[in-house]
């Protein structure tokens, strides 16, 4: 927490001293901060102040997670492969790519980084095959789902849509007032909305959600 009042100084008044010294310097930076943490959640568990949760969060960018966004999946293993093999004319075979595409990376980008920087080190081949991928292989993938029966996901998107739209409810649609009602923030509220287009208020459609 001393860190953080600290950080909040620098933000605002734009000065710091170094460690150890006693001269004031004037600081002119840009943060960028990043998080996989709930920062409501720490908030309110006074972890985390929400000064500064208000100063870092002047534009915030909400990024899904991996298994969302696959189609982000191939690019970032041939820059992986540039990055751990460099000078090396390394490839992923078409069986290890369907597995690493259907694989739900619970650990995001940092894991899919993990996995092929230790494929690279170990293998001696130029095309790195489902064998060099041990995570895949030892942890489920993505199948399709069984007739009747929902996947994990669905059953967090179906929750999440019914707490929604609850909150809208007991708030006559009024975002601000159900964004704190659910522990949210309202920008984290209009981008679950934009997610689950299903969502309605009491009184009208989501494209004309009270935002005040």
């Amino acid at each position: 927490m001393n860190i953080q009042v600290q950080l909040l100084r620098v933000l605002q008044e734009k000065i710091f001293e170094r460690v150890g010294g006693n001269q004031t310097i004037q600081a002119d930076v840009r943060i960028l901060a990043a998080t996989n943490k709930d920062l409501r959640q720490a908030i309110a568990r006074n972890e985390f102040r929400e000064d500064l949760d208000y100063r870092l969060g002047v534009i915030t960018i909400e990024i899904p997670p991996l298994r969302k966004r696959r189609e982000d999946i191939p690019p970032l293993i041939q820059h992986f492969l540039r990055k751990y093999g460099p000078g090396r004319p390394l490839e992923v075979s078409r069986e290890a790519l369907d597995r690493l595409m259907k694989y739900e990376w619970p650990g995001n980008v940092r894991e899919l980084e993990n996995a092929i920087e230790r494929a690279v080190v170990l293998s001696r081949e130029e095309i790195l095959t489902s064998k060099d991928f041990p995570c895949c292989a030892n942890r489920p993938v993505s199948p399709s789902s069984p007739a009747g029966r929902q996947t994990l996901g669905e059953m967090v998107a179906e929750l999440e849509k019914t707490l929604i739209t609850q909150a809208l409810q007991e708030t006559k649609g009024n975002q601000s007032q159900a964004a704190r009602l659910l522990g949210l923030t309202e920008r984290n509220l209009r981008y679950k909305l934009k997610k689950y287009e299903s969502v309605e208020s009491p009184r009208t459609g989501l494209d004309h959600l009270d935002e005040s």
